[in-house]
Order: structure tokens, then C-alpha cells, then sequence
């Protein structure tokens, strides 16, 4: 998606350690107007596929998923990184590492809210090394779900994530797949 690419090179900054900060329309100050084009495509490449529910991983990917529900006119889960007194005894579980927290922690979904009647499509910001990725898709196999495929914002095609996650079948379309990027502000896409 040429709109994405602008748009990081517009507004995206580099930092230290490969991240890369697009808080300014993507995942802290949400440019919604923006997120019904990602959507609008998302809806291209995966309408086809009679999507029911969208899973997703909370933060930073609620608002895009959010937006690309209504566009698929059905329900959005996201897999809480914590457990509260509200959530149900009966969730699915998957371990995942976050990569710019530097630390691991469980995900869940609650078993009510992911069964096996559902056609999966999951939503998600950023894949990288593809560690929240692949506990998304573990919970939806745990669910016996199906997966649809995942829908990622911007791919660091650096970095070992969507090969790994291509190489085990998951059909994975990023609206900008990043080549290369340096502090002093270069990056090349794909």
C-alpha cells in the first residue's frame, strides 16, 4: 500500500535497536481517516474469505482492528496480556515475547469469545519477529479455529517474523514491508 509507505516516510522516526516510532498515526495518536483506507484494503485482500471475528492483541492493534471490523461487519477479540477478575477461568493461553518491552508474558482469550464455528482473520500493527504473531495463531488453533490469515500494518521484512510465520502456511498480506531502515532516517522497502 503506497499510502502507508508515504506515510511512514512522512511521519515515521527510527530509533536505537531497529524501532520504529509511527505513534503519530498509528498506534498512540490515531489517524482514523487513515485506518478506513488500511481497512478499505484489508477488506480487498481478505473479503472473500467469509471472516467472522477479528483477533487482535491489545494495545496498538485494537484501533486498526476496530476500523477493519466495520468494514467485515463482525466482531473484534483481543488477547489481554493480563489477567483480570473479570475474565473467565476458561481462556486460551499463549506465551509471547515482546520484542520493545523486552520481556515475555501470557496472552488470553476467554473460550466464550473464540470456538471452532469461527473463520479468523488477525489484525496487528507491526510484525517483526513475529513472537505476538505466532501466539495469536496459537490461540486460534487452540480454539480450533480457522485462520484466515493475518492482516499486519507495517512488516519488518528484516527482521525473521513473516518468513517464519509464511514458511508454517500463515497467508500473511502487510500493507508496507519494510527492506531496510537506518538511524539516519533511510529506509527502503520491498
Amino acid at each position: 500500500m503506497q499510502m502507508m509507505e508515504e506515510r511512514i516516510l512522512r511521519d515515521g522516526k527510527i530509533k536505537s535497536g531497529n524501532i520504529l516510532k509511527v505513534d503519530s498515526f498509528l498506534n498512540q495518536q490515531m489517524d482514523i481517516a487513515f485506518f478506513e483506507e488500511m481497512a478499505e484494503e484489508f477488506w480487498r485482500l481478505f473479503g472473500a474469505h467469509r471472516v467472522n471475528k477479528i483477533l487482535t492483541i491489545e494495545a496498538s492493534g485494537i484501533g486498526i482492528a476496530c476500523i477493519a471490523a466495520q468494514r467485515f461487519k463482525c466482531p473484534v477479540v483481543f488477547a489481554k496480556k493480563n489477567k483480570t477478575k473479570n475474565i473467565s477461568d476458561e481462556v486460551y493461553v499463549s506465551q509471547v515475547e515482546s520484542y520493545t518491552h523486552g520481556k515475555s508474558y501470557d496472552i488470553m482469550v476467554s473460550k466464550e469469545y473464540l470456538t471452532s464455528n469461527d473463520r479468523v482473520l488477525i489484525i496487528d500493527d507491526f510484525l517483526a519477529n513475529g513472537a505476538a504473531l505466532s501466539g495469536l495463531v496459537s490461540l486460534v488453533k487452540d480454539a480450533g479455529a480457522f485462520l484466515v490469515g493475518a492482516g499486519i500494518a507495517i512488516e519488518k521484512a528484516f527482521q525473521p517474523g513473516g518468513d517464519m510465520l509464511r514458511s508454517q502456511g500463515v497467508h500473511i498480506e502487510s500493507l508496507a514491508r519494510i527492506k531496510t531502515m537506518s538511524e539516519d532516517g533511510g529506509i527502503e522497502f520491498c
